[in-house]
C-alpha cells in the first residue's frame, strides 16, 4: 500500500539503524509524543536497536491516558442518570474513576453505547427526543474538528436533548509544561504526526527556540520512527534546535486552516487538568459561551465533582518521561489490564498497555 508498505521496510528499518550508530556519539533522552508511536516502538523492539547511549521516554501523548480521574467521576455520575444514554468511544469505557468506569454503570443498567463518531450521537438524539444524548468529547486536537461539527450540526438543528462532556487536550502547552520541569530530562521531542496533521507544527517553534530543544514532527510507522529519532540525533550532535518535519506526506507547516477556524468557532481555549500532571494553563479546550447549553457538565451540575489520585499509580511521572511503566511497583501486579489502577493500563494508547502485552520489562 502506497505511502505505507516502504514506512515498514525491514531494509529501511536496518538502514536506519546503522546511520544511527554511526552518527551517535554522546547519550541523549528522546520524548515521543503519541501513544500510537510508543505502541509501533515497543511492539517492533524499536528501542531495543538503537545505540545503548539513545534513551526513549514516553510522552502525555494518549488522551485517554490523561483525561483527569474527576471527568471520568462526572462521567460516571451522568450515565446513570436514567433519562441518559451516554455515548463514547470504546477506549473510555474501562478507564477507571473513583469507583466505578463507564463499563461499570452499563453493567448496572445504565444506557451506555459505544458509538464511532459523535455524529452518531447526534442521529440518537433525532430518534430519541424523550432521552438526552450525551457525547463524551476527548482527545487532542486530532478529534476536536469532528466533535465541533457535532456541536454546530446540533445547534442548526435545534436539538435541546444534546450535550457534549468536554476533555480536549493539547500538546504544545504539555510540551511546555515538560521543558519547564526542573526534573525535565527530555533533550529531543518526536511530535505527533497526526495532531499535525490539524494544527501544523509552527506552535513548535517557539518552544525550540526558547528551550533550544529539537521537535521533529514524526509518522507512527517503524521507518518513520527512526527517520524521526534519526533527525532529532543529528540536530543534538549538532547542537541545533529547529523544528523539522518528518511527516511531509500528511502535514503541512500551517496544517489545515479550516479545522482550525471549526475549532475557534466551537472552542475556547482553557486551562485543563491531567491525570496524574495537574492542572496545565492554557492546555485544553472548553465550548465558547455561544454553545454552553450543550455543556454536559453544566446541564446535569456535575461541575463540582472533585476527586484524589491515586497514591499508588504513577502514571504521571510515567507521561513526563521521568519513569517508564517497570519501574511502577504495582505494574503487572496490582495493575493489570484486567484490573487497572490508571488509564496508561487500559488504553489502546497506553505506555503502561503497550509494555504489558508486548511482555516488556524495561
Amino acid at each position: 500500500m502506497k505511502f505505507v508498505e516502504e514506512f515498514r521496510s525491514a531494509e529501511g528499518v536496518q538502514k536506519l539503524i546503522r546511520e544511527l550508530h554511526a552518527v551517535t556519539t554522546q547519550p541523549w533522552t528522546l520524548m515521543e509524543i503519541c501513544g500510537g508511536q510508543t505502541h509501533t516502538i515497543v511492539k517492533t523492539g524499536i528501542d531495543g536497536l538503537l545505540p545503548p547511549s539513545i534513551t526513549l521516554v514516553h510522552g502525555p501523548g494518549c488522551p485517554v491516558c490523561v483525561t483527569p480521574l474527576e471527568l471520568i467521576d462526572k462521567a460516571v455520575a451522568i450515565a446513570a442518570r436514567p433519562e441518559v444514554i451516554f455515548t463514547s468511544f470504546g477506549d473510555m469505557l474501562r478507564v477507571p474513576g473513583s469507583t466505578l468506569d463507564l463499563l461499570s454503570v452499563k453493567a448496572r443498567g445504565g444506557d451506555v453505547r459505544v458509538v464511532y463518531s459523535p455524529l452518531e450521537a447526534i442521529d440518537l438524539a433525532k430518534a430519541n427526543p424523550q432521552k438526552q444524548i450525551v457525547f463524551f468529547a476527548v482527545g487532542f486536537e486530532t478529534t476536536a474538528p469532528a466533535n465541533a461539527t457535532a456541536v454546530l450540526q446540533a445547534e442548526k438543528l435545534g436539538l435541546k436533548n444534546f450535550s457534549v462532556l468536554v476533555s480536549h487536550v493539547l500538546v504544545p502547552p504539555a510540551m511546555e509544561a515538560i521543558l519547564s520541569s526542573p526534573a525535565n530530562r527530555v533533550q529531543g521531542f518526536l511530535a505527533a504526526g497526526h495532531v499535525c496533521t490539524v494544527m501544523g507544527y509552527h506552535e513548535y517553534e517557539p518552544l525550540a527556540e526558547r528551550y533550544r530543544v529539537p521537535i521533529v514532527v514524526t509518522g507512527f510507522e517503524p521507518v518513520d520512527i527512526l527517520q524521526g529519532i534519526l533527525m532529532t540525533v543529528r540536530q543534538l550532535e549538532a547542537k541545533s534546535s529547529v523544528v523539522e518535519n518528518q511527516y511531509a506526506r500528511s502535514v503541512q507547516r500551517e496544517g489545515n486552516r479550516q479545522a482550525q477556524e471549526l475549532l475557534r468557532t466551537v472552542f475556547a481555549v482553557s486551562d485543563r487538568a491531567w491525570r496524574g500532571i495537574g492542572v496545565i494553563p492554557q492546555s485544553g479546550y472548553c465550548l465558547q459561551e455561544r454553545f454552553v447549553a450543550f455543556d454536559a457538565e453544566r446541564r446535569f451540575d456535575v461541575g463540582a465533582i472533585r476527586t484524589h489520585e491515586s497514591t499508588v499509580c504513577i502514571a504521571g511521572q510515567i507521561m513526563q518521561g521521568l519513569k517508564k511503566p517497570a519501574d511502577c511497583p504495582a505494574y503487572g501486579t496490582s495493575c493489570t489490564p484486567e484490573h487497572p489502577l490508571g488509564a496508561p493500563m487500559v488504553s489502546s494508547e497506553g505506555a503502561c498497555a503497550a509494555y504489558y502485552h508486548f511482555a516488556r520489562s524495561g
